[in-house]
C-alpha cells in the first residue's frame, strides 16, 4: 500500500524537472508596435527595467527570457504598459506574459495602438553558428581532376 503512494510521490517531484531547458534571461526586450491609424509598424527595444514610449502608450519590460539556441524557441517577457491620459496621468492596460511564439495569445490590443514582444536579446552573447556554404565554383574542379571531396 505504501510502495504505489511512495512511487507516485517520487514521479511527481522528478518528471517536471526532466523537460525543462535553461532559460536565458536577457536585458534588452524587442517589440514590434502597430499604428492603427497610420497603419505603420514600428520595431523597438527597451532595456530590462527601463520604459519606452510608443505613441501615447509607456512599455516597460521587467524580465525577458530565452532559451538557448539548441533547444525550441521559447522566448517570453513579463510586462506593464500605461496609457498617458490627457491630464499626463498613467493609466495601466496591461501587466502579464508576452509570448513571442504566440503574438495574438497576449498582445497589447488598444483602440490606437497594438503592442507584442518578437525576440528578447543579449548584444554581449556571441553571435549564433553559421554554416559555411562550399563554394560550388571549386567542386566542379575537383571533380574534374579527380580530387577526392572533403
Amino acid at each position: 500500500m505504501r510502495r504505489p503512494v511512495v512511487l507516485a510521490a517520487i514521479a511527481a517531484v522528478m518528471l517536471p524537472c526532466a523537460a525543462q531547458a535553461d532559460r536565458i534571461a536577457n536585458p534588452i526586450a524587442v517589440f514590434t508596435g502597430l499604428d492603427k491609424i497610420t497603419g505603420l509598424t514600428t520595431t523597438f527595444e527597451t532595456n530590462v527595467g527601463e520604459a519606452k514610449q510608443f505613441g501615447g502608450l509607456i512599455v516597460k519590460a521587467d524580465v525577458c527570457y530565452s532559451r538557448p539556441a539548441t533547444e525550441e524557441p521559447k522566448t517570453t517577457a513579463f510586462v506593464e504598459v500605461d496609457e498617458v491620459q490627457l491630464d499626463d496621468s498613467l493609466k495601466r492596460i496591461f501587466s502579464g506574459w508576452m509570448f513571442a511564439q504566440s503574438p495574438g495569445l497576449n498582445a497589447v490590443e488598444h483602440p490606437i495602438y497594438d503592442v507584442w514582444l518578437i525576440n528578447c536579446r543579449d548584444p554581449a552573447a556571441p553571435p549564433p553558428a553559421v554554416e559555411e556554404v562550399p563554394d560550388l565554383s571549386t567542386l566542379q574542379e575537383q571533380i574534374e581532376e579527380g580530387e577526392p571531396l572533403d
